[in-house]
């Protein structure tokens, strides 16, 4: 595909890539750039006080390619990175990476083509594929799979309160949108904040449904490393998110499943005030009992119970799956009477 620019000074694609402490691995990242078959970009570099040569590599980088430029702050921490790399970005659309991932060669070239055919989308992600493999453990290794399921943009609005439906550093967004929204600080994983706050407002995430990312994992990610990314964190932000939107209307509902992920989201919406009518459950020994004062029912009873929002806490796919099935078969619409929510 040809490049083509809005204008003879911007380029139709800004790359927002921040950087800290990532000597090791800025210079491969930037090369996967600069392969990239979309030649119309711009790469801002926002290096975050790195303190092991970072933005000394970074500077050597962007001397030897005008297309790259270097803007360096005091430690400010991710999110304020991001904010201050956005307000730099020129092109109408603004792709994400780090500074330790790699690009296929056609990711951009694919993300604009999308972006371009569908104007209705205010972003799209893609697949990725999780490296080294001998770093990625069976938890990863499932989040792959489940996340590189995803094809649509209406299964990234579906399935958005069970994980992060698309990876922060595959999205390629409008500006104007990303620019609108900016990233928060909230205590919870900017990124999970981000996609919630765009699918919760009505906005459209598409999928490039081919791995176009190389999504490194190791012991120094943030995503590990940080409290903002610790389990409970996320289940706040879920629950948050859920309680302005699927059960902003009602101050009870109905929780399907009674497991670690059910009871923590229980306990997150709680402060919301947000409380359980009753607690759907297969186990016979919880069934006819009571829990935090909701009775605990079997399935079948749902079609007998006051109409309030369902919330599906349970985890893994196939178990998910199952209870989609028996909810559609009593007359249950996702998304409209139920959600799932891991």
């Amino acid at each position: 595909m040809p490049s083509r620019r809005q204008n003879p000074s911007a380029p139709l694609v800004s790359i927002l890539l921040p950087t800290f402490q990532a000597v090791a691995t800025l210079a491969a990242a930037v090369r996967s750039i600069e392969r990239q078959s979309w030649r119309d970009w711009e790469c801002v570099l926002v290096e975050d006080g790195s303190t092991d040569g970072t933005l000394e590599r970074a500077r050597e980088l962007a001397e030897r390619d005008s297309r790259l430029s270097v803007a360096a702050y005091p430690h400010r921490g991710l999110v304020a990175a991001l904010n201050s790399g956005l307000q730099r970005c020129r092109g109408r659309y603004v792709a994400r990476m780090d500074a330790d991932d790699l690009m296929h060669h056609r990711r951009i070239e694919e993300q604009v083509s999308v972006l371009e055919a569908h104007p209705e989308l205010a972003a799209v992600g893609c697949h990725v594929r999780m490296f080294p493999r001998s770093d990625v453990g069976p938890g990863y290794r499932a989040y792959e799979t489940w996340l590189n399921g995803i094809r649509t943009a209406e299964q990234v609005a579906r399935d958005a309160f069970i994980e992060c439906p698309v990876a922060h550093p595959t999205l390629m967004f409008r500006r104007a949108r990303l620019a609108q929204l900016g990233y928060r600080d909230m205590g919870w994983p900017e990124d999970y904040d981000l996609v919630l706050r765009l699918i919760t407002a009505g906005h459209k995430i598409g999928v490039v449904p081919r791995r176009r990312l190389l999504w490194r994992r190791g012991p120094g990610r943030l995503s590990i490393t940080a409290p903002e990314y610790a389990t409970e964190r996320f289940t706040a932000c879920k629950a948050s998110f859920l309680a302005e939107s699927f059960l902003a209307g009602s101050e009870h509902y109905i929780l399907w499943g009674y497991g670690g992920t059910g009871r923590a989201l229980r306990r997150a919406l709680e402060p919301l005030g947000r409380r359980p009518s009753h607690i759907v459950e297969l186990h016979p020994r919880r069934i006819g009992n009571r829990i935090h004062g909701a009775p605990v029912v079997p399935p079948a009873e749902l079609p007998r119970l006051p109409r309030q929002p369902l919330v599906v806490s349970v985890a893994g796919a196939g178990p998910r799956s199952e209870i989609r099935r028996s909810l559609a078969g009593m007359g249950f619409i996702e998304s409209r009477d139920f959600i799932c929510a891991a």
